[in-house]
């Protein structure tokens, strides 16, 4: 059963980012931290920093993904992951990916284990070596408020819509994503979205995956809306457009007031 953590969710900051783009003028979604500070270990917080400075030039280069090392010595070496939305602009990944590096500083200040979340990215870093490991221990699930009619129904949908979407993940040519859309009635459609880290092997993706919607029943109900953000997979359903290329025109932007938001962890 997830749960609201007052531990973790002392990590959440609201930041606004003026001067980005408009599509990524927003707060991020919530960050988790944990474990040791190393503030104070000038050798582990070169490392971080080394790390951080990595993750950001190699994931805006390297279609939005990286990992990187950095330090000697079991007390400094720092392991990192950054991953953009595999959907988004290299413009817009890039933008993420670099206030995600910001960001999580200010958050966590340098503690052993921190995690943070956007729309468009997702970066952590660690002084365990993570890397092609699932790990749905902790993570950010956001529920629409607004609940559909015959809840029954509607999740049944929901189900049909992100069983094709997490098949699509690990099927050739896919680039790792799965987009699907599904009419749920003449005026109603059921848009799926889903991602692993591409540091996992398929078969870790695609028990990531199946952790992450088994939950959906638990935690989103029959709500019009849900993501579940873990730090090595992602699920969304919604009934408008939020995955690029939009099937309609406007904005793919999420209206956060009508959204909850936890920050959960084991």
């Amino acid at each position: 059963m997830a749960f609201i953590s007052s531990k973790v969710c002392r990590c959440l900051v609201l930041v606004t980012f003026a001067l980005l783009p408009l599509s990524m003028a927003m707060d991020s979604l919530g960050s988790y931290c944990s474990g040791n500070s190393l503030a104070g270990n000038s050798k582990a917080v070169a490392s971080i920093n080394s790390v951080l400075t990595d993750l950001v030039t190699k994931g805006s280069t390297d279609g939005g993904f990286a990992t990187s090392s950095a330090g000697k010595g079991n007390s400094n070496v720092i392991y990192g992951l950054a991953q953009c939305r595999g959907d988004v602009s290299t413009g817009d990944c890039q933008a993420c990916l670099a206030s995600a590096a910001n960001q999580i500083l200010t958050s966590c200040n340098y503690q052993s284990d921190s995690r943070i979340w956007y729309d468009f990215c997702f970066m952590r870093y660690e002084n365990e070596n993570f890397i092609g490991q699932a790990d749905t221990d902790a993570g950010v699930i956001m529920v629409n408020v607004q609940a559909m009619d015959n809840g029954k129904t509607f999740q049944k949908a929901v189900g049909k819509v992100m069983s094709k979407a997490t098949a699509q993940v690990t099927q050739a040519g896919s680039g790792g994503l799965g987009r699907v859309k599904d009419q749920y009635t003449p005026f109603v459609n059921i848009y799926g979205f889903a991602q692993c880290t591409r540091d996992l092997s398929p078969l870790t993706c695609a028990q990531c995956l199946s952790t992450a919607v088994s939950r959906f029943g638990q935690n989103c109900g029959a709500q019009q809306g849900c993501r579940i953000l873990y730090s090595s997979c992602m699920v969304r359903y919604e009934i408008y457009p939020f995955y690029f290329p939009l099937a309609t025109s406007g904005s793919a932007t999420t209206d956060m007031t009508k959204y909850t938001k936890i920050i959960v962890h084991r």
